[in-house]
Order: structure tokens, then sequence, then C-alpha cells
């Protein structure tokens, strides 16, 4: 019998060999039941918590889609996108997939940005087996501005995520603006390498650009998620930045390193493994004429902020 939730009994009393044990565990586990009748009362008692501790670990979701709860507990900067909205991005996220040939990818999660400028957001998504997109969730983003010297916009495709441009964690200090540009001390940065990208000054034209996705400064940056602010990388709420952290959302190539028994540090030790780790960022413009109900900054009978 498995037990999903935060608590679970390990059963051993005296006279039928068992003890209670509480568990207080996300990982599913089972009750063990084991002949002890040649130990004391203190040796079950070690016993039974190197039994538990040799248990195979096992992920606490059945579907990739269950992470939407944790999604809901965890993620504190979050967009209530209606259904419809939900269909119509898992639709555009195949359709970028299916362009680029990639059609048959097994079942994992993506992270999807919509860099309209209406709507600024990053979204999470599952494929299922059956080849369904499932929302898992979404938070306000900030992608580039143009204007201004050495402001990108930034570029729409499929983007894969590797070990080929090796993420990094942020040293939470201040540039000369006093601004944490990364975010906090410990913030993810997701690197895809070096991609072309429109200029956003000068004469029209595209340049190279390194693409990164991560958090940024949580007091002077943070609060403007939802208009385009960026230089031409994705700006993501501080714990949106965490949940796809810890739950490898975009780490199957990191994942298959460490496997293969390379170093990987920049992996969180306390990281929940499930078997959906993906491997693709995916960024699109709906191109819309409005700024739609649920984004950010949308505020009934007033004008959208300016950026």
């Amino acid at each position: 019998m498995r037990l999903f939730g935060h608590s679970c009994l390990i059963s051993i009393n005296e006279r039928a060999a068992t003890l209670l044990i509480p568990i207080n565990l996300r990982t599913p586990i089972c009750p063990i039941l084991f002949a002890a009748h040649q130990l004391n009362r203190d040796m079950r008692i070690a016993a039974s918590i190197v039994l538990l501790l040799l248990l195979p670990t096992a992920s606490a979701f059945e579907s990739g889609i269950d992470l939407a709860r944790d999604f809901l507990d965890h993620v504190t900067h979050r967009l209530d996108l209606p259904e419809d909205q939900q269909l119509y991005y898992g639709q555009r996220l195949a359709n970028a997939l299916f362009s680029v040939g990639l059609v048959d990818l097994p079942s994992q999660y993506f992270v999807l940005v919509d860099r309209d400028p209406h709507v600024q957001a990053a979204m999470i998504y599952w494929k299922s087996d059956a080849g369904d997109f499932d929302f898992i969730g979404a938070s306000p983003a900030s992608t580039g501005r143009p204007g201004e010297f050495e402001h990108f916009e930034t570029p729409t495709g499929v983007f894969e995520h590797s070990i080929a441009n090796f993420d990094f964690r942020a040293e939470g200090t201040k540039n000369q603006y006093g601004i944490r540009g990364y975010g906090e001390k410990g913030m993810r940065v997701y690197d895809f390498g070096w991609v072309t990208a429109e200029r956003g000054w000068g004469h029209p034209s595209s340049s190279p650009m390194r693409l990164q996705m991560h958090a940024t400064d949580p007091d002077l940056l943070e609060p403007q998620l939802g208009l385009t602010h960026s230089k031409g990388c994705i700006r993501i709420p501080a714990s949106f930045n965490v949940f796809i952290d810890r739950y490898g959302i975009l780490d199957a190539d990191y994942e298959r390193a460490r496997a293969e028994g390379k170093r990987i540090w920049v992996l969180r030790e306390d990281r929940i493994e499930t078997p959906w780790s993906g491997r693709y960022l995916v960024v699109i413009d709906s191109d819309r004429k409005a700024r739609p109900a649920w984004s950010r900054f949308h505020i009934k009978g007033t004008r959208t902020p300016a950026p």
C-alpha cells in the first residue's frame, strides 16, 4: 500500500514484531512489517530506520499534472489564467515545438514565455504520454524593452537548456545602482547560450545576445514584473525561480550528466525529482491588441501603466 502526503506510520510492535514510527515526508512510502523476535527495543528501532533509508526513492506524483497543486502552494506571484487561455497557450506551445520538428518528445515539462508587451508571462506546461499539454501554473515575467542602448527584443523560438551552457547561481551582490540584477544570493540563473536577437537601438538589425532566465532584485525590480523591462533576458519572480529549480522542470540534461557520473554542482541538494524533467524554453508572441484581464497590470477602467 502506497501512502501519499506529509505523514505515515511504520508499524512494528512487540508481540507482532512491530513498532510505530511516525514519518513526515513528501515521498510516498510503504509500511514495513518484519520479524524481529531476537532484537531488543532499541535495536528494532534502529533496524526500522535503516530499512526506511534503504527504501527506493519514488516520485510523490502519480501524474505530472499533480505538480499544479504544489505550484499553488509555493509560488507567490501567480497569474490566474482562464481555462480557454490555458488551452490556447497549450496549443501555441505544441505549434512552436512542431515548427522545429520536435513532434515525438516523451512526457516532460516545458517553460513557455509570452513576450507580448500586453502579457509578459512565464508558464509551466506538462506534456502527457497521450500528447496533451496540461497547464501547471503561470507567473508575471519581464522580457526585453527596446528603445535603449544594448536593449534587445527577447527572441521567439525554442531554446534547449543543456550543460553546454552551464547555469550558475546569483551571488546576491549589488551593482553601482544598488540593484541585485540576478536576485538574492543562491537564485539560479538559467543559461541558454548565445542567440540572435533584434537590436532595440540604432538602425534595425540583429546581433548576438546571451539569453538567460533569472530572478531579479526583489525590492526594486520584482514589483515591475509584468512589464517589458529587461535588456533581453527573461526575468521571473523568485518563487517561480525556486519552483522550477527545486522540481527540475528544465533539468533533463543536467540529470542525465549527473547519472553518468559528472559533478553537477548547480543542482539543489533538496531537489524533488520527478520522471518528467524537461529541457526546452519556448518563447512566443501572442500579438495582442489589449492587455487581458488576467495579466499582472490589468486594472479595469484605467490605462495600462507605461513600461
